[in-house]
């Protein structure tokens, strides 16, 4: 059962990202705000949630919440600066698009760089714990599958619409027979010795 919220006294914005261990395309992020008797009984975290599920949420989410933003985080920044400065990144600029600002900020998993002068608790799996972050964990996973949806008419040699980008068996057996595209994280050493670029 997920928790309505962490105290009752701040306006909370949940915050997750989607995205962060694939192999290919941005990582995307989320924080959503939502009212105190927000309730949906398929929520949870996105990882337990199926896929034709997660898009009832995700226009539930969209028609009841507060306040809620999308952000991302391409594939060439994911290699400049790192994927978990690029997750982070992709939080903030969330967080900034809110239209309200909120007071504390439910950050999923167990580290994040401060917003601003927000003050921020770190949750470990608290998009399965707290109904704002399992509502960011939502957005932020469906609005990256649709993005990954229109890389795969691209580049539908590598099965994104099915793997999403993730080092599936068939992905890295595509990697090794086609090299990789531009939408790849070079950084992440896919490939033991460059293959041709796409």
């Amino acid at each position: 059962m997920l928790q309505s919220f962490f105290q009752k006294k701040l306006i909370e914005a949940g915050c997750d990202e989607a995205g962060r261990g694939c192999y290919a395309g941005p990582v995307f992020a989320a924080a959503v705000i939502l009212p105190k008797n927000f309730f949906h009984p398929l929520l949870n975290d996105s990882k337990q949630v199926k896929e034709s599920q997660r898009v009832i949420l995700k226009n539930y989410i969209e028609q009841h919440a507060l306040a809620f933003a999308v952000a991302k985080v391409d594939n060439d920044e994911i290699d400049q600066i790192n994927i978990l400065k690029a997750s982070f990144k992709a939080m903030h600029i969330a967080i900034e698009q809110l239209k309200i600002q909120p007071q504390l900020l439910l950050i999923d998993g167990n580290r994040f760089v401060a917003y601003k002068n927000i003050p921020h608790q770190c949750i470990i799996k608290g998009d399965g714990k707290f109904a704002s972050i399992a509502a960011a964990s939502i957005l932020a996973k469906t609005y990256r599958d649709e993005y990954i949806q229109k890389l795969h008419e691209e580049y539908p040699v590598y099965a994104w619409s099915k793997n999403k980008g993730y080092g599936t068996l068939s992905h890295r057996n595509a990697i090794e027979k086609y090299g990789l595209s531009k939408y790849h994280r070079k950084s992440f050493n896919i490939i033991p010795t460059q293959i041709k670029l796409l």
